[in-house]
């Protein structure tokens, strides 16, 4: 089995932002008892940034200026890194450090190389330590605090268990920093939106993915035909429990039997929608019973200003989100199409509004 195992800022550092060396070793234990069993392990860890922090006499709020952010992970990322290096060294294991961009995941040549990559490492007994590459990313300092960065991650090396480490015990039916009362979902078949809002807004002061994130990352996981489990870094033998499907282990997300490609899977929930394009009931039919790609005649609205190969939301006339695609061309020639005909419009540009080969259908 292959299992991807990701674990958040709030569960590598001390309150301070000091690097946990006990947690880590606890994570690196029950990694190499899965190992041990015959388990392949891929860690996906956050904390670079609150570990950086104090090491440059940093304290209080984290800074938000991008700069300051990605000098700050360079010095936490080498002390992360050594960290798990030892802890992994001291159960006869080997470590590897990948670092991950965005566009590794856009560029199929970069996302087949970053397979190959994470593969071969595997076959050659080493664990990847994985984490955004923050130092020199161009747009966002993190993808989702991790939390989505692993869910593609175990899209792209197939992997069979994605379990996503946190500080609670799983999802709960209620915020527990709000209602002390709240019950362990131990099961969920379809993440619909009544979960998404019990998951609420983000976590912890170190750390900034929350359980929103965790749930966001699940559904990535189980759209992708992998099994995720969230739960608690903290309890014992938590790694073991989830690969053995033991009953109040966390929250099981079970997956879908289709197994959404990779390009589309990037489509759906890696790239943001820069607007929203609202069709009629008739487009909506043939978008979603009949695979078929979305032409002007069927635009009824366009909102928010986006370019050609723009990530866009598609919705019927009640504002119910149903779909995503890359929409082929820009906001204000759209707009001068919405409902016209093929017959109407310029024969020598493509008439798709968004490419069946570009569409994904999430309802």
């Amino acid at each position: 089995m292959i299992v991807v195992v990701k674990i958040g800022t709030s569960s590598v550092t001390d309150r301070h932002g000091e690097i946990d060396i006990q947690a880590i070793d606890k994570l690196c234990t029950e990694v190499a008892g899965l190992r041990s069993r015959g388990h392949r392990v891929i860690v996906v860890s956050s904390g670079a940034i609150a570990a950086g922090l104090p090491a440059l006499g940093l304290s209080g709020n984290r800074p938000s200026d991008l700069a300051t952010l990605q000098a700050i992970s360079a010095v936490g990322q080498i002390r992360l890194m050594a960290v798990y290096a030892a802890q992994l060294s001291s159960h006869g294991l080997v470590s590897g450090q990948v670092l991950l961009a965005p566009l590794d995941f856009v560029h199929r040549s970069q996302y087949l190389h970053a397979r190959q990559t994470l593969m071969r490492q595997l076959e050659l007994g080493v664990v990847p330590v994985v984490n955004e590459n923050d130092a020199v990313a161009d747009d966002e300092i993190r993808f989702g605090d991790n939390d989505r960065l692993a869910a593609l991650v175990a899209h792209l090396v197939r992997a069979d268990l994605l379990v996503l480490l946190t500080d609670t015990p799983g999802l709960l039916t209620a915020d527990p920093r709000l209602d002390s009362d709240g019950s362990l979902i131990e099961e969920i078949v379809e993440v619909d939106h009544e979960l998404e809002r019990v998951a609420g807004g983000a976590g912890s002061v170190r750390g900034s993915g929350g359980m929103a994130s965790k749930l966001a990352a699940a559904k990535i996981a189980a759209w992708s035909g992998v099994r995720a489990v969230i739960a608690a870094a903290e309890r014992p033998g938590v790694l073991n429990g989830a690969v053995m499907g033991q009953a109040g282990v966390g929250t099981v997300v079970r997956p879908r039997e289709r197994r959404l490609p990779a390009r589309k899977l990037w489509i759906a929930f890696a790239v943001a929608s820069s607007g929203t394009v609202v069709v009629d009931d008739g487009a909506r039919r043939a978008l979603v019973e009949a695979g078929r790609s979305l032409l002007p005649a069927g635009v009824v609205d366009v909102k928010g200003e986006f370019e050609a190969d723009d990530a866009v939301e598609i919705a019927d006339a009640a504002g119910h989100v149903f779909a995503k695609g890359l929409v082929r061309h820009p906001a204000a020639l759209l707009r001068q199409w919405a409902g016209k005909r093929s017959t109407d419009l310029p024969s020598e540009l493509p008439h798709e509004v968004v490419h069946r080969d570009d569409l994904v259908v999430l309802a």
